[in-house]
């Protein structure tokens, strides 16, 4: 990832106990440089992180982190005509320190070019035990063959979704999408009202009333949704957030499925029919049948956000 365009630089003072501190980035294109100074405090400057980094180089004076914005667990949100980079710099202390634990924003805005579309969200992360996968969430056109020309759809159209997990060395691993919401904000704590896609574990549940569908899978790595395009949100930017998980394909359970319902018919599991009973708790509470197996269910998970688009009325 290289980005060339001319990017805001930001300096937080920050006063957390630690007046003499002082944090300074430096937005470069495609990479970020944080310095942590503070001559007077006593914290650790091993046991600072920024989001999944450890430090670059340390002194008992200054912090450094020199990273690529596709490391350390970025998270990648657009806001009007600014692309922002969005992380954490945490403190974990130590069970027997004066210095308690804090988490700070860190942000690194650019302008954000006219016919750049923010299609896909790449979040990469290590889990325990497992190597690293790779996270994607993409608008796509029409057969699904490539990303989509536009992030402007029209009431009751279609919007195509894929989702899809990279692996390199890892047993194949099916995609899911556990929850999705849309929202009008880039982001979800502050969002005031929200539209429901999926929750309950997978359940579609805007497929109940409307052509939302998954469709048939290509690859066990990828998961395709047409979207119908809703009210919510109407001619406004639209931000829909989704949490993925990458799962054993053969331990499918109720808390790990995709399910969406089918009209005079009801619930449907899309991986395997037979086993739609799966499904049932889509009306009430999905909750898992079975223990895990150790490690099982840990780290798999990643939330992801799409946008902006628009969904506009033509009728108005």
């Amino acid at each position: 990832m290289a980005f060339f365009w001319p990017c805001v630089l930001l300096f937080w003072l920050v006063a957390v106990g630690f007046a003499a501190a002082d944090m300074k980035l430096d937005c470069g294109p495609g990479y970020m440089t944080l310095v942590w100074t503070d001559s007077r405090s006593q914290a650790d400057p091993s046991l600072f992180r920024l989001g999944s980094c450890f430090p670059t180089s340390f002194t008992p004076r200054d912090v450094v982190f020199n990273v690529e914005l596709d490391d350390c667990n970025f998270r990648r949100l657009v806001s009007g005509n600014e692309l922002n980079y969005t992380n954490d710099l945490l403190y974990t202390s130590s069970p027997d320190s004066y210095v308690l634990p804090f988490t700070l924003p860190v942000v690194c805005s650019y302008q954000r070019p006219k016919n750049w579309y923010p299609m896909r969200s790449d979040p990469v992360f290590s889990t325990y035990g497992v190597e690293e996968l790779v996270f994607h969430i993409n608008l796509m056109n029409d057969d699904f063959s490539g990303p989509a020309e536009s992030t402007t759809f029209p009431l009751g159209s279609m919007i195509p979704i894929m989702a899809s997990v990279e692996q390199v060395t890892h047993q194949p691993l099916l995609v899911l999408l556990e929850e999705c919401v849309a929202t009008t904000t880039p982001d979800l704590q502050i969002a005031a009202d929200m539209y429901t896609i999926i929750t309950n574990k997978g359940c579609l549940v805007d497929s109940e009333s409307s052509r939302s569908k998954f469709e048939e899978r290509q690859n066990v790595s990828e998961l395709r949704l047409l979207l119908q395009a809703f009210r919510f949100g109407l001619s406004q930017e639209v931000y829909i957030h989704c949490t993925m998980a990458a799962w054993d394909p053969n331990s499918l359970d109720n808390t790990k499925k995709a399910c969406h319902y089918v009209k005079d018919h009801g619930w449907e599991l899309l991986d395997n029919p037979v086993y739609s009973s799966l499904c049932d708790c889509c009306d009430s509470t999905c909750k898992a049948r079975k223990a895990r197996s150790p490690g099982a269910g840990n780290g798999l998970v990643q939330k992801a956000v799409i946008g902006p688009l628009t969904i506009i009325d033509l009728a108005s």
